[in-house]
């Protein structure tokens, strides 16, 4: 059935198969695991700066799902200076990781970024049916995400180095699963081609 606003009053502006979803990489890591998490963190950043860059070069929409750390009276912007204070462990990954003015937030309450947020709404108007996942943790929120993913008949991609876990070993058994299960593309982000077929397009 077509959209009486297929804007969505101007929120979303872009038309393209694909959208690239970075989960939690705005954060201050200020849990115990943290120092856990970084040696991967910080790699994993580096690709997804990279891949972010090809996703807006070939004109795809850069979506950060994110965290609302538990306040309900949370702001994106707000969150993006908090986690770039001196003193927060998440600085050096949020620096890499910026957002850009025509990128779009969705703030999560829980561990999927389609819980109780509003990203249905935009990848429906954005008419997105591929999506590239990334971020941390591998194993918690982009794993739940992915599992909403599949569920929705979407087809998936989580690049596997740019997602990262608190071990190794918990990053390559969710990788794993999302491999088998939710039949995911888990290719290399070098390997991955931006767009779902080379003549799709935004």
């Amino acid at each position: 059935m077509p959209h009486t606003n297929p804007d969505l009053h101007g929120s979303a502006p872009d038309k393209c198969d694909t959208a690239l979803l970075l989960i939690d990489v705005i954060n201050a890591l200020d849990f115990p695991e943290a120092d856990q998490l970084l040696p991967f963190a910080v790699p994993m950043a580096d690709r997804i700066a990279a891949l972010k860059r090809r996703a807006q070069a070939e004109g795809v929409p850069v979506i950060y799902v994110n965290d609302n750390f538990g306040r309900w009276r949370s702001d994106f912007r707000a969150l993006v200076t908090h986690c770039r204070r001196p003193e927060s462990r998440g600085r050096e990954i949020v620096e890499r990781l910026l957002p850009d003015d025509d990128d779009y937030f969705i703030l999560k309450p829980k561990h999927s970024g389609f819980y109780s947020t509003a990203l249905d709404t935009l990848l429906d108007y954005l008419g997105t049916r591929r999506i590239l996942l990334t971020g941390v943790a591998g194993n918690i929120c982009v794993l739940f995400t992915a599992n909403d993913v599949y569920m929705r008949d979407l087809e998936l991609v989580v690049p596997a180095d740019c997602v990262a876990s608190n071990t190794a070993e918990d990053n390559d058994y969710a990788l794993a699963q999302m491999r088998t299960i939710l039949k995911a593309d888990t290719r290399p982000s070098d390997q991955i081609p931006m767009r779902s077929r080379p003549s799709a397009h935004c």
